[in-house]
């Protein structure tokens, strides 16, 4: 793993809303340090409704975490393209964030209850 990230279970109970709609609630989130970036929550996949996720044909590549796809999330108000990220098969040492997506803070809500 890479030296500058980090990985915890993220305390309490998460919650992610998308155009007014909760679309998933876990009390097992992960919390991923990087660097001096903001911390990022990782919902599991179980905990979100994945009937409002479609693949989209988004990839990137981080040198530290390996290759991401995104998710569009389709909701009442229309589309939000690309919030949502995939690590699943992500580099040696992280493999705890596979079948765990994130979320753009400025796409959704991500909040802790």
């Amino acid at each position: 793993m890479s030296d500058h990230i980090r990985i915890r279970k993220a305390e309490g109970t998460w919650v992610v809303r998308a155009g007014g709609a909760v679309i998933g609630e876990t009390k097992d989130a992960l919390e991923l340090n990087e660097g001096s970036y903001d911390p990022v929550i990782y919902f599991p996949r179980a905990d979100i409704a994945m009937v409002f996720l479609d693949p989209s044909d988004t990839v990137t590549t981080c040198p530290h975490k390996g290759q991401a796809s995104y998710f569009t999330i389709v909701s009442a108000s229309g589309p939000i393209p690309d919030a949502g990220w995939s690590y699943e098969t992500p580099k040696a040492g992280l493999e705890q964030i596979a079948g765990h997506i994130a979320f753009y803070p400025d796409k959704v809500a991500v909040e802790r209850l």
